[in-house]
């Protein structure tokens, strides 16, 4: 699927994509919630954005983390947003 043709995403929205989806916390479900990117739009908008090396990385890291998926978490973790996140202006979660 072709990332830019779900939605125009402005330089800070995929910033922030970008953070969360580095990010060990927060889950896929959260990025679908807020920005409306399934997993593999996610993977797609990260492959795009990233060096290729970068991406790799990203990817080895996620499939090893077993908190970026909210079925592989462990009880106890029932929480998405880093410490910063209020800070972060233009984040839809934090204005709840």
């Amino acid at each position: 699927m072709n990332v830019s043709s779900k939605k125009d995403f402005t330089d800070i929205e995929i910033d922030r994509i970008i953070e969360m989806a580095w990010e060990d916390r927060t889950p896929f479900d959260a990025i679908k919630f807020q920005f409306g990117l399934s997993e593999s739009d996610v993977k797609a908008l990260m492959k795009k954005e990233l060096k290729f090396s970068s991406y790799k990385l990203w990817r080895n890291r996620v499939e090893n983390c077993k908190t970026k998926h909210l079925a592989k978490r462990v009880e106890g973790i029932d929480r998405f947003k880093c410490k910063l996140q209020r800070a972060i202006t233009n984040n839809k979660i934090s204005k709840r």
